[in-house]
């Protein structure tokens, strides 16, 4: 596609996909019209850019639906102050979106390749208010790192509280629970040192992070 082609089709994306699921936060919508999707997503799945899909990225692990995506940095109602955590920097797109409306985003990637292709797309873009570290966060990251936004990009088959803690007092975490075939995105903000409330967003579905702790199988 030219790039003419490419400005309609992200266009089309907003217009018929984004909004239509409900995401009509301005400052949201912008992002996602500036941020080059097309440059985030693997070189053999670019004609699926703008689709409606999740896009395989390797590993067992996808990039989200646009729609998804947007729910999400609404949801999360990012203020230019914040500072970000995302656990699972995949392709790298959703960190520029986060970085884009928030002050700092720290992104944490159990793959190196993920980490090492997301740098130089992030670097390429001149976007510097990222720090992308490889590690394998899906039991947590220790209690003493606040934030005030945190985005899980993969789901927890069963939530341990463990990115509860990070957040600052205010802060607001997103993340997908469950197991196939019903998940659900909830959005979970800490009201103060003990009490965090939560709200089902949607249900949908997408791959665990890797290594993430799974109920135990019932036993007859």
């Amino acid at each position: 596609m030219n790039q003419s082609e490419i400005d309609q089709a992200r266009l089309t994306m907003i217009e018929q996909q984004i909004r239509t699921w409900d995401v009509l936060d301005q400052a949201v919508l912008d992002v996602m019209n500036t941020v080059p999707r097309e440059q985030f997503v693997p070189e053999n799945c670019r004609s699926l850019a703008f689709a409606d899909t999740n896009i395989p990225l390797g590993h067992d692990q996808v990039m989200m639906a646009p729609k998804l995506e947007g729910r999400l940095l609404q949801a999360l109602a990012i203020k230019p102050d914040d500072k970000v955590l995302e656990i699972g920097t995949g392709s790298g797109y959703l960190t520029a979106c986060l970085a884009s409306l928030g002050r700092h985003v720290t992104s944490i990637d159990i793959m190196p390749d993920f980490t090492t292709a997301a740098s130089a797309k992030l670097e390429a873009l001149g976007i510097s208010n990222v720090t992308l570290e490889t590690a394998d966060a899906a039991e947590g990251i220790g209690n003493d790192q606040r934030y005030d936004v945190i985005a899980v990009t993969g789901s927890l088959p069963l939530l341990q509280q463990q990115f509860q803690k990070n957040l600052e007092v205010g802060g607001r975490l997103f993340i997908i629970t469950g197991s196939l075939p019903i998940m659900e995105a909830n959005l979970i903000t800490r009201v103060d040192e003990n009490n965090w409330s939560g709200e089902c967003l949607l249900e949908t579905c997408i791959p665990p992070l890797l290594h993430a702790t799974r109920p135990q199988a019932f036993i007859f």
